[in-house]
């Protein structure tokens, strides 16, 4: 999906397995860039690889440090992974479709960005905050 351009978010939902209240929504917005050749690589620009790296390497060290905010999981918790592409994109059949697990009231951190040649990926996380 990501090859072929059809993939244009990722979200991984945490919720309490007792009352399936969802208490954390992790959203990864991916953009393809236009100018894709077939073989998926940009020719019209390119990034080092070491830059990549290191922002990857960045929002995985931001994602881990959330734990200074997010509220403690203090319950038994499930999580999902939520797939968003184009219209026209097959899923497996035991696949089914979802709601979109949004948090009401919900405080919103916005992360890193990353970039490659290709893609850039957006993340940001949702939590309910403790009451």
């Amino acid at each position: 999906w990501l090859e072929n351009k059809q993939l244009r978010k990722l979200v991984v939902v945490i919720s309490n397995i007792q009352t399936k209240d969802i208490l954390e929504r992790w959203q990864f917005d991916i953009e393809t860039d236009a100018v894709i050749q077939q073989n998926g690589e940009n020719s019209a620009k390119q990034k080092d690889e070491k830059k990549i790296k290191q922002e990857i390497a960045d929002v995985i060290r931001q994602i881990t440090a959330s734990v200074t905010f997010l509220p403690l999981l203090e319950a038994p918790c499930s999580f999902d992974v939520l797939i968003y592409t184009g219209k026209e994109t097959d899923t497996p059949e035991d696949w089914t479709e979802s709601n979109a697990c949004i948090i009401n009231d919900a405080e919103q951190v916005q992360l890193r960005s990353f970039s490659t040649a290709v893609h850039s990926v957006h993340t940001q996380v949702s939590y309910k905050p403790c009451l």
